[in-house]
């Protein structure tokens, strides 16, 4: 049974790495031809298509809504509705479920981008980027799903001309705002169709960016705001959000926005609720994202209610801290929904979709606005390895170190050697497995007590097999690694 499981999982990774393989190498339509096929495409849905709208029958917009408020936390769901009865524009920021209804039935070119959901201008800021960095860029991916690019732009138009209207603009205000941000993308989009994928990936836009499309007044006023937001720290955070209480920060409670209650509203005590979310938090976070977070300790936890959509989904903010109480971290845990395009717009592939909505609502985010992927401009490689059944293993990344290493040396400057602690059964494995793949064996030793298999990657990395008498066979392969 074993020999046949196995049989069967090689036979479909070989089928995958056929399918990819042909993929990759696969010839892709060039720009021209790209071009002509929108061309077609738009002969096919033009845009005065797009001009007319009409509500599908049965479209409640109130039963959308009240659907949509018994997944939520019924004592919040008041509050939901109050910030939503604001203003029109309220009502369209918390509305994106009705909106999308109505964008349903409307045509569109079949072209999918990881769309946004909710794409209206209030969900657009100046934030700070990993490098803390300032940049303009879109802030909240809770309905972030593949669909039709057309969907984000019409939402976007539409929130345009009615926070014009609610700030007192006229007709002829209104217009020019929809058609500036219509504009903009079009223009935008256009000078991404001739850059490289790398190029696009990293477009950002900072701070001097966005000060160069302002007119004298505006970036006059703007500058100011930039000026203030880079003197913003997490001191000033935890001075507005918690209070001193028996020389310890606590967050402080505003009811019923804020609240610190002892058990979830399903009834598991906090405590256990917070262990679980750490545990299921940390496991997806890369290694050294995970040790950062792992030097923390969490101070306090209260239930929080967040923006006007989301008001009744469930949301935690945790204080810790690090060093002192002058180092502050906030982390915010809030439940993701399913995305308000998911009932009209299928995944694509194999349909499957993501395994939750958090990996929906976080690849999403990545796909829009991309972080940061290549640190620095130190070169770098990869080396890749697996376990006695050549299950791929860990990813070690090295970079050189300038003053490192005996000169004239290969690898000189580099990690001079890594060492794996293997069982004692698998040397063969991997002396066959080193021949296979072209990497050289060195030689026979001992260091430290135990007998050691020294080899040399082909791209002259010095590495060494320590044969570890304690090791059994299913035991998970550890790295030393040695300057």
């Amino acid at each position: 049974m074993a020999s046949t499981k196995k049989a069967d999982a090689g036979a479909k990774d070989a089928t995958r790495a056929q399918e990819l393989s042909s993929a990759f190498t696969a010839r892709k339509p060039t720009v021209d031809e790209r071009m002509a096929i929108g061309k077609t495409i738009r002969e096919r849905v033009p845009r005065a298509s797009h001009g007319t709208f009409e509500r599908p029958p049965g479209v409640d917009p109130v039963g959308i809504l009240l659907a949509q408020a018994r997944t939520r936390l019924p004592q919040l769901v008041p509050v939901r509705h109050a910030r939503m009865l604001k203003s029109p524009f309220a009502f369209l920021r918390g509305s994106a479920a009705v909106m999308a209804a109505d964008l349903a039935p409307t045509p569109t070119t079949a072209l999918r981008v990881q769309a946004c959901g909710d794409m209206h201008v209030a969900n657009f800021g100046v934030f700070a980027s990993a490098e803390r960095q300032l940049v303009f860029a879109i802030n909240d991916f809770d309905e972030t799903q593949p669909g039709p690019w057309e969907w984000d732009i019409k939402r976007l138009a539409a929130s345009a001309h009615v926070a014009c209207q609610h700030l007192g603009g006229d007709r002829e205000a209104r217009e020019a705002a929809v058609r500036a941000a219509a504009t903009s993308y079009r223009q935008r989009m256009r000078r991404y169709a001739g850059k490289g994928l790398l190029e696009v990936w990293y477009d950002t836009i900072d701070s001097a960016r966005l000060l160069e499309t302002l007119s004298p007044w505006f970036r006059s006023a703007a500058s100011a705001l930039l000026d203030k937001a880079r003197k913003r720290n997490h001191l000033q955070v935890l001075d507005k959000m918690t209070d001193l209480v028996d020389d310890q920060h606590r967050i402080i409670e505003q009811h019923p926005f804020i609240v610190r209650v002892s058990h979830t509203s399903a009834g598991r005590p906090v405590e256990d609720a917070l262990g679980h979310f750490l545990a299921t938090y940390l496991d997806s976070l890369a290694p050294e994202r995970r040790f950062l977070l792992s030097r923390y300790r969490v101070l306090d936890v209260a239930q929080k209610v967040v923006g006007v959509g989301s008001v009744g989904t469930r949301c935690w903010v945790v204080l810790l801290q690090g060093r002192d109480e002058d180092d502050p971290f906030f982390l915010q845990i809030k439940e993701a929904q399913p995305s308000v395009l998911s009932p009209y717009v299928p995944w694509p592939g194999s349909g499957k979709g993501p395994l939750n909505e958090g990996q929906r609502v976080v690849v999403g985010q990545r796909l829009i606005k991309q972080t940061i992927l290549f640190d620095g401009t130190v070169s770098f490689y990869h080396l890749y390895y697996a376990n006695a059944d050549a299950e791929i293993g860990s990813v070690m990344t090295t970079f050189p170190f300038s003053r490192m290493g005996i000169q004239g040396r290969r690898g000189s400057g580099q990690i001079g050697t890594t060492g794996y602690s293997v069982p004692v059964g698998s040397v063969d494995f991997w002396k066959d497995h080193f021949k296979r793949h072209k990497a050289e064996v060195v030689g026979e030793g001992e260091r430290f007590g135990q007998r050691t298999l020294h080899f040399r990657h082909p791209e002259h990395m010095r590495e060494l097999l320590d044969i570890n008498r304690k090791l059994q066979a299913a035991d998970l392969l550890s790295d030393r690694s040695t300057f």
